[in-house]
């Protein structure tokens, strides 16, 4: 498998050589999922490269940050996974035509807010985006965190925002056990233990392989509806 090469050659190549050699590429991946594309074809496997050291990950969720992560990505001296999802393909936003860099390890607060954190990435945010106006209407002020890069993870926007709300809910397009999900929660439990109000909630896609079909899809993929759940339990827990 081509993502094995990049593991043994790119993420090691600097250490390997004393840091004399740089290996300045980027890996340009798409998320293909939905559509019936089954199994095979709708892979999530963004947090096996973030296990790696030597990596860099990015995951933008908008047509700015995309354009903005990529040119940073071609411009750093390390090799960078970029991660596209096919569900923002129809995605559209104010782009500037000129060159412009969104720097890397820099999560982005969309929406302040003072209740709970959510930390998304990549198609998740506007799922949470959409799920904190429906909350909005319940009396709710949600913080959504677009990550943008889970590897390096910007740890001390995320801390903060939870030392201030007290409550997380953690929302990644992938599977939960062993990802990304899965290393937010650890480092909030290690850097702000005492100032949680709840044990945090994940929302990913289940344990199991994608279905071919769209029925199975529908209840296999998170939805606005899950991510709501999920605010509600945190906020409710008692």
């Amino acid at each position: 498998m081509r993502w094995i090469r990049y593991i043994n050659e790119a993420a090691n190549w600097f250490y390997m050589n004393g840091g004399r050699l740089s290996v300045p590429v980027v890996f340009w991946g798409i998320i293909n999922r939905g559509g019936e594309q089954a199994a095979q074809h709708s892979q999530a496997i963004h947090s096996m490269f973030a296990h790696v050291p030597g990596l860099k990950v990015v995951m933008p969720a908008s047509p700015y940050d995309a354009k903005g992560l990529m040119i940073s990505a071609i411009k750093d001296e390390n090799p960078v996974v970029f991660i596209d999802d096919r569900w923002l393909y129809g995605t559209e936003g104010i782009v500037p035509k000129d060159p412009y860099e969104v720097p890397i390890g820099e999560a982005r607060i969309r929406r302040s807010g003072k209740d709970v954190t959510i930390a998304a990435t990549s198609y998740m945010v506007e799922l949470v985006l959409d799920a904190s106006d429906h909350l909005s209407e319940r009396g709710l002020d949600v913080e959504v965190i677009d990550l943008r890069t889970i590897k390096p993870l910007d740890k001390a926007t995320l801390i903060n925002s939870v030392k201030k709300t007290g409550k997380l809910v953690v929302a990644d397009g992938g599977w939960k056990s062993f990802g990304v999900s899965a290393e937010i929660e650890a480092v909030v439990v290690e850097e702000a233990f005492r100032e949680l109000k709840a044990p945090p909630i994940r929302v990913t896609l289940p344990d199991v392989p994608a279905p071919a079909a769209r029925s199975l899809e529908k209840a296999y993929y998170p939805t606005k509806e899950n991510v709501i759940t999920a605010v509600l339990n945190c906020i409710n827990y008692r």
